[in-house]
């Protein structure tokens, strides 16, 4: 395994992901009666920062479609939070309008690369051709005064 696993931090997580799924109107229970259903949901809000409780209710009382579902979230919050600490792995996000991420998709596909690779290979390639036209300016201003 290649993240290592908080309990308390991913109950937290767990926690906050399911109430977040409640308060957007989906049954994160089992139970399809509408009564037993809110008040198993008054449970987990009740046991917010009891990460075995968190846990025990998960086991219990969880519906089997959130079951991968929040597996699933989990192991990307996990990932974003290691990947945060160091600063050469945290993500980082960028507005693009929709035509210029569709040109710069077919550059990077083009070029077999990402389009991180394809953004830092293009501020390259720009980079490089500044510094040779000012090379280029500085042998045209010599070639002048060798000339008078």
């Amino acid at each position: 395994m290649k993240y290592q696993k908080l309990e308390n931090q991913e109950a937290h997580w767990k926690w906050t992901y399911l109430t977040k799924k409640q308060r957007d109107g989906e049954n994160v229970t089992r139970y399809t009666e509408r009564s037993l259903a809110e008040d198993k949901v008054k449970q987990l809000i009740a046991c917010q920062n009891q990460p075995a409780e968190i846990e025990a209710w998960i086991n219990e009382h969880l519906a089997e479609d959130l079951v991968v579902k929040l597996d699933q979230a989990i192991r990307a919050r996990r990932k974003r939070f290691f990947n945060a600490e160091k600063q050469h792995t945290k993500k980082k996000s960028i507005d693009l309008e929709y035509a210029v991420w569709q040109r710069l998709s077919r550059y990077s596909r083009k070029m077999n690369m990402t389009l991180s690779q394809t953004i830092s290979y293009m501020i390259d390639e720009r980079e490089t051709k500044a510094l040779y036209a000012n090379q280029v300016n500085a042998m045209k201003e010599s070639l002048k005064d060798l000339l008078k």
